[in-house]
């Protein structure tokens, strides 16, 4: 069974995912902190794949793309650095990014190389959905991967049943129509948009990203999904980190508390 399908057999509240970019701070820093992220108790990592314009994202992910790629990150490195990963990492990993490098890499290519690697799930922002059904839904089943769509407060009822009718892991519930890294607290509206979300007892269990920053707003967003996605505040509790094990294992502490 695909791991991500069996956390949330196993575990259908609370789920904790974490969003880091590949080659960030440092080059090789990623399977130290996957490591770190797994001994502190989070039960998925979403591995960020850099691009030089990552539209949905705020300064805070668009500055560790930056860094990423000057570090020397690139999808080729980045499957050599996952090889084998599976021998210490046993929760679920997500690989995030945009479709032009997958594409450049070619899409084949990428897809074999990320199930060798043991990826359980892709989520590509902007791969169109009928691009998915018309061209990829082939190659992600037959490299056993789970296509992860978004959805966000203007998505239609009817297209947010056709994503729940075609995943088979999990809903990405982007919190509002801003980029990555929000600063406010939760609104009364996205807490209107979650409820409405829940009230349509979708098949796929639904996780709840952007603007989750520490315990009270990962606390609220989960009494509304079955977990949330902490992204723009962990890259930055790590930027220029000089124990990076400690800062990653302190910083789910926090959240965990």
């Amino acid at each position: 069974m695909n791991r991500i399908k069996a956390l949330f057999q196993q575990k259908q509240n609370n789920i904790l995912s974490v969003f880091c970019t590949a080659g960030y701070p440092e080059i090789n820093s990623l399977v130290s902190i996957l490591e770190t992220l797994q001994e502190s108790g989070v039960d998925m990592v979403e591995i960020g794949m850099p691009f030089s314009d990552p539209t949905a994202d705020g300064p805070v992910i668009q500055y560790s793309n930056t860094i990423a790629i000057d570090n020397g990150m690139m999808l080729k490195v980045l499957f050599q650095q996952l090889k084998g990963i599976r021998a210490k990492i046993h929760i679920p990993l997500v690989l995030m990014g945009y479709i032009n490098p997958a594409m450049q890499y070619g899409m084949e290519n990428f897809f074999n190389e990320a199930h060798n690697c043991g990826i359980d799930g892709i989520i590509i922002p902007d791969l169109p959905m009928y691009e998915y059904e018309q061209i990829y839904k082939k190659q992600f089943e037959k490299y056993q991967l789970e296509n992860i769509f978004l959805i966000t407060p203007q998505t239609s009822p009817e297209r947010i049943q056709k994503i729940d009718e075609l995943s088979n892991s999990f809903i990405y519930v982007v919190s509002s129509n801003s980029i990555t890294g929000g600063k406010s607290n939760i609104a009364d509206a996205q807490i209107q948009y979650f409820q409405r979300i829940k009230d349509m007892q979708l098949k796929n269990p639904t996780v709840i990203g952007f603007g989750i920053k520490d315990k009270s707003t990962f606390d609220t967003a989960c009494m509304y999904a079955n977990g949330a996605i902490i992204g723009s505040a962990f890259v930055q509790a790590i930027d220029k980190s000089k124990d990076l094990k400690n800062d990653v294992s302190n910083f789910i502490k926090q959240i965990k508390s």
